[in-house]
C-alpha cells in the first residue's frame, strides 16, 4: 500500500491510495452494493458515474452466497473491475446484536474473496450505551485487533483497523492510541451513523478529531455510513479521506431526493433544484408517475450525482485553497451543521498545524466563525512567539486596515506617512512604529503588511461583536507584552466603535504609559493630521 498526499487545504487531502486492483484519488466514496437488491449495475457505477471503488458487505456475501463469491472471485462476481473494499458484518451487530460468525471466519472469507480492502469484525460502540458497555466495546475490538495479525496469511490487501468509544471521547481516544500502534494502513471511525441520524454532528466533531489526533496523519481516515452531501465538505476539512454510503439507494426506495444542502421527499418538490442528466429534462411531477422501480432507480442516480457534483466541489476547494469558505456555505445549510462547525475552535490549534502555510488564493472574512482558520491562528502564534518590534521603536501608532492592501501602500496612509516622516525629520532610525489593526488578524505591524495573507484578504463590514473584541483583545495583549513608551491610536469609530479605544486605554493604563487617541474617519483630515503632528512632536520630545 502506499499513500501519497497531492493537495492539502486544513485537514483534507487530495490523496493517491493504492491497492493491489487500482489506484484511486481521496477523498473517496464508495457506494455501498447489496446484489440482492441493486438499483444500479456496477459496471455503470464506473462508466457513467466515474466511481473508482464501490463496497459491499462480506458478512451478507457469505451468509447468502457462500462459496460463489470465493469461486469466481469479488470482482467477477460483482462484475466490476475497479477497487473493492468489504465490511465485515460489524453494523449487523449494531442492529441485531451478533452475527453468525467469528472474526477469524470472516477475516478468512474476506481473503479467499480477494478483497482489495478489507475490515475486521470489531464491535460498533453505537449511541444509546451506557459507558460501562462502551468500554466493552472497545477493549473487545482492540482484542481483536491484535489477534488479527496472526489469523491474516496474506499481505497484499489493505486491512482497515476501526476506532470505537462512540461519544466517550476518552474512550475514542484510549481506542486510537492503541490501534495506531499496530500496523493497520487503514483506520476508520466507527459508530457514526446513530450520531448523524440524531442530527448530532458536533457529538460527530468531537469524535472524528480525537481519533484522528491520536492516529498518525500518514494513514487514511474512513468515516462509516457518511454518505450524505450536506456533511462530506465538514468531514473533509477534519481529515477523513474515505466515505461509504447506501443512503444513496435507501433514500430512493423511500422517494427522498438528496441535495447538497440536505433532503426533500419527491411529493413536495415542484421544481428541481439539479441540472444534472437525470433532473435537466424531467419534472418532479413525472417522475412521481413512473412505476416504482423505474421512480427508484431515477432518484438513486440523481442520488449519485449530487454526491459526485459535491466530491469534486470539495476536491477544487482543496485545490483552490478555499475549503473553510466552502465549508461554511455548507454549515449555514442546516443549525445542527453550523453548531458543528462552530465546534472546530475546540481544535484550531491542531488544524493550523496541519494546515498549509501559504496557499494559491486569499482568504474571505464573513464573521467570527472565521476566527478559527487556521491563518488566523497562525498569524497570532507567530506575531506572539516570533516577533520583536524595532529596537528603537517608543511610539507605537495604530492606525485601522484600510481597504487598499498592502495596507502601508494606501493612499489614506500617505498623509501619515510624511507627517511622520516630517516630524523625524526623515531620520534613519526612526522612533514611531506604525501596526494596523485589522480584522480577522489582529495586530499587523507594517513591515508585515506584504506577507501572506495579510494583504491577501477580503472581510466583510461590518464587523460582528466577536470580531471587533477579539480584534480588540489581540491589540490589548500586543501592547502589554511590548516595551513602548507611548501608544497613539487613529480610531475608526465607525467601524469598531470605541473597542479598539478601550482596550489601548486599559493596556495602557496597566503598562503606566500615555496613551493619545485621535478620532478619525479620514485619514487626509486636518483635522486628524495636525492633531497627530503635535502628539508626536510633544512624545519625541519627552
Amino acid at each position: 500500500m502506499s499513500f501519497e498526499v497531492k493537495e492539502k487545504d486544513l485537514l483534507a487531502r487530495i490523496g493517491k491510495l493504492k491497492t493491489k486492483t487500482a489506484t484511486v484519488e481521496t477523498p473517496l466514496l464508495f457506494p455501498v452494493i447489496n446484489p440482492s437488491i441493486q438499483p444500479i449495475s456496477t459496471p455503470r457505477l464506473k462508466e457513467h458515474f466515474g466511481f473508482e471503488a464501490i463496497i459491499t458487505n462480506a458478512y451478507i456475501l457469505y451468509k447468502r452466497y457462500k462459496n460463489q463469491p470465493v469461486d469466481q472471485t469479488l470482482h467477477k462476481f460483482l462484475n466490476f473491475n475497479g477497487a473493492i473494499m468489504t465490511d465485515s458484518g460489524a453494523y449487523q451487530i449494531l442492529v441485531y446484536g451478533n452475527v453468525a460468525v467469528n472474526q477469524a471466519q470472516i477475516v478468512n472469507y474476506q481473503e479467499q474473496i480477494n478483497s482489495d480492502i478489507a475490515t475486521i469484525l470489531d464491535i460498533p460502540t453505537g449511541w444509546h450505551v451506557k459507558k460501562e458497555q462502551a468500554e466493552q466495546t472497545v477493549a473487545e475490538t482492540l482484542k481483536r485487533a491484535k489477534a488479527f495479525f496472526k489469523q491474516k496469511t496474506r499481505n497484499d490487501i489493505l486491512w482497515v483497523g476501526p476506532v470505537q468509544g462512540g461519544k466517550y471521547l476518552d474512550l475514542v481516544a484510549k481506542s486510537a492510541q492503541t490501534m495506531r500502534k499496530l500496523p493497520f494502513p487503514i483506520h476508520a471511525l466507527g459508530s457514526p451513523t446513530e450520531v448523524m441520524e440524531s442530527y448530532r454532528y458536533d457529538v460527530l466533531v468531537d469524535m472524528i478529531m480525537t481519533a484522528k489526533m491520536n492516529l498518525p496523519p500518514d494513514r487514511p481516515l474512513h468515516l462509516f455510513g457518511a454518505g450524505h452531501p450536506h456533511m462530506m465538505a465538514l468531514a473533509t476539512a477534519i481529515g477523513c479521506d474515505l466515505f461509504d454510503s447506501a443512503a444513496y439507494a435507501l433514500y430512493a426506495r423511500e422517494n427522498r431526493y438528496m441535495t447538497e444542502n440536505g433532503t426533500w421527499k419527491l411529493d413536495e418538490l415542484t421544481y428541481f433544484p439539479c441540472q444534472c442528466p437525470k433532473c435537466a429534462n424531467s419534472t418532479p411531477k413525472t417522475v412521481l408517475e413512473l412505476p416504482k422501480k423505474e421512480k427508484e432507480i431515477f432518484l438513486a442516480e440523481h442520488n449519485l450525482h449530487v454526491c459526485v457534483a459535491e466530491l469534486k466541489r470539495i476536491k477544487q476547494a482543496i485545490r483552490d485553497g478555499r475549503l473553510w469558505e466552502h465549508v461554511e456555505m455548507r454549515a449555514h445549510a442546516h443549525p445542527a451543521l453550523l453548531s458543528a462547525f462552530k465546534r472546530v475552535k475546540n481544535y484550531k490549534a491542531f488544524i493550523e498545524k496541519y494546515s498549509p502555510t501559504t496557499k494559491p488564493s486569499g482568504l474571505f472574512f464573513f464573521d467570527a466563525i472565521g476566527l478559527s482558520r487556521p491563518e488566523v491562528i497562525r498569524h497570532e502564534k507567530r506575531l506572539r512567539e516570533n516577533y520583536l518590534p524595532p529596537e528603537n521603536a517608543k511610539i507605537l501608532l495604530l492606525t485601522p486596515q484600510t481597504r487598499t492592501k498592502p495596507f502601508h501602500k494606501a493612499v489614506e496612509f500617505k498623509k501619515i506617512r510624511q507627517v511622520i516622516a516630517r516630524v523625524e525629520q526623515n531620520s534613519f532610525d526612526s522612533k514611531v512604529h506604525v501596526c494596523f489593526y485589522v480584522a480577522p488578524f489582529g495586530v499587523v505591524p507594517i513591515e508585515l503588511t506584504e506577507v501572506y495573507p495579510l494583504s491577501q484578504h477580503e472581510t466583510a463590514m461590518p464587523l460582528d461583536y466577536e470580531t471587533t473584541n477579539h480584534v480588540a483583545s489581540q491589540v490589548s495583549h500586543y501592547i502589554e507584552c511590548a516595551n513602548y513608551q507611548s501608544v497613539i491610536l487613529i480610531n475608526d469609530s465607525e467601524n469598531w466603535e470605541n473597542a479598539i479605544q478601550k482596550a489601548c486605554k486599559t493596556a495602557c493604563k496597566n503598562k503606566g504609559i500615555p496613551f493619545a487617541s485621535i478620532k478619525a474617519k479620514l485619514f487626509d483630515r486636518k483635522d486628524i493630521l495636525t492633531p497627530l503632528e503635535k502628539i508626536l512632536k510633544t512624545n519625541l520630545s519627552e
